[in-house]
């Protein structure tokens, strides 16, 4: 018997994946002028129309929503900005007389998921004072510009943003899999 990913039916012969429906109702009601029970149901069935017809392989793109980590996650992700925000205007700002050198560090990640290493950079390069200049997938290694990481306590420091970063972006979205990688502390 064939098995069939998590939250899908058998329809016509064919595995539909509901999340996929949904992805397609809501894109569907989005192009439309107004929400209303019929749009809904127009955009489920042009949606399971598309998916019979046209099969999608089965797809996990890694995500899983956590509540209450993405909440740690958006609140620690807030304070961040702010706080960095301030050396950074002061940095724009300095008449050139206590200038700050900066560094391209490279941190490997913990996890092996693509979502994973995508939001992280994202999350990272919206920080005010970083910037993730280069990403290499098969090793999952981030390059940052990092703003006022001179010696090698600065150089640390930014290491360990980006591996905290990773770490709430993972209690926020991870797999088991994934959250398994943080707890334990392993590197691969």
């Amino acid at each position: 018997m064939e098995e069939r990913p998590r939250y899908s039916v058998r329809v016509a012969g064919r595995t539909v994946q509901l999340p996929l429906v949904a992805w397609l109702t809501l894109i569907w009601l989005l192009m439309g002028d107004r929400f209303s029970v019929a749009n809904v149901l127009s955009g489920i069935a042009a949606a399971l129309v598309l998916v019979v017809v046209f099969p999608f392989p089965p797809l996990d793109p890694g995500l899983r929503f956590h509540p209450a980590g993405f909440a740690r996650f958006a609140g620690r992700f807030a304070y961040d900005m702010a706080r960095a925000a301030g050396p950074l205007a002061l940095q724009a700002f300095d008449t050139g007389l206590q200038r700050r050198a900066n560094s391209v560090v490279a941190v490997t990640l913990r996890t092996h998921s693509d979502f994973i290493l995508t939001a992280t950079s994202i999350a990272l390069s919206a920080l005010p004072g970083a910037l993730v200049v280069d990403v290499r997938r098969q090793t999952g290694t981030l390059f940052l510009h990092a703003l006022g990481a001179a010696d090698d306590a600065g150089v640390e420091s930014v290491r360990r943003l980006v591996l905290d970063q990773e770490a709430r972006v993972v209690r926020a979205f991870g797999t088991r899999e994934d959250r398994a990688l943080i707890e334990g502390g392993t590197n691969p």
